[in-house]
């Protein structure tokens, strides 16, 4: 779910640049759960209860963002959207089926290889690259997500700033994220991978990103953070959104000009 970055959406390859914010260990652990990407009942099953409550947030964003109709299928027609560590297209395809013209990005080749074998099963045009974010003729987009990605990567600043440069004027980026609390360290990184809901090796408490430091670390690239939702947990809703933002929340960004 990582990649590289740091020469820009118009910018040149970035292969030589690869360093400055993947973790080729992290690369390697989420090319090794490709293959189950896209099983409710694999690897990924947390990644997969997860999806529904982002897609809830993404198209209450969008239509707020955008004044659309509620109503509308096709929401993103005519837009380009972009998903910044895509992995295997769990947002990518729900995205396109919005009507938007959709680039995956992700620093795991197998990831990669996954989204557009089931892209293809399932009929939808989807521009998938792998391991770059900046190769030239890119351009930019309306609307650009991160979700689950900025807690992976080793610079923030260069990875947001990167994904700033991207954004098109007028256009919406969501970002999602686990908070570093006390909650999420006990019950992300401790049970979670305990008993095997999450994959071992997933999360690094200490990477997680308070919604102060993304809202300062968004500043920092020209975006300005709107007031963060909380993803939470509990034993009777499942995963929802809510006002507790202990576990993990989602924000979207606009620029700041």
């Amino acid at each position: 779910m990582l990649v590289p970055v740091e020469s820009g959406c118009y910018g040149a390859s970035m292969s030589d640049a690869s360093t400055a914010t993947i973790r080729e260990h992290e690369a390697a652990h989420f090319g090794r759960l490709a293959k189950e990407w896209w099983d409710p009942k694999g690897s990924s099953a947390m990644l997969h209860k997860l999806n529904p409550v982002r897609l809830e947030y993404i198209r209450e964003a969008i239509d707020l963002h955008w004044a659309g109709d509620t109503r509308q299928l096709k929401p993103l027609a005519g837009r380009r959207a972009l998903d910044i560590g895509c992995g295997a297209g769990l947002l990518c395809e729900p995205l396109a089926r919005m009507g938007a013209e959709v680039t995956g990005v992700d620093a795991a080749p197998e990831n990669i290889a996954a989204a557009r074998e089931h892209a293809g099963r399932m009929g939808l045009d989807i521009d998938y690259r792998a391991g770059e974010i900046g190769k030239e003729g890119l351009g930019t987009f309306d609307l650009v997500t991160c979700l689950e990605v900025v807690e992976h990567v080793a610079d923030k600043t260069a990875f947001l700033a990167q994904a700033a440069a991207c954004l098109a004027p007028g256009g919406l980026m969501i970002v999602s994220t686990p908070n570093r609390t006390a909650q999420s360290r006990l019950l992300m990184v401790g049970a979670a991978e305990a008993i095997g809901l999450i994959p071992r090796g997933t999360h690094d408490w200490d990477d997680f990103v308070t919604p102060e430091e993304l809202g300062e670390l968004l500043e920092s690239v020209g975006l300005a953070m709107d007031e963060p939702k909380g993803i939470a947990f509990g034993p009777n809703k499942g995963l929802h959104l809510s006002d507790d933002l202990s576990l993990n929340y989602i924000a979207t960004a606009r620029r700041a000009d």
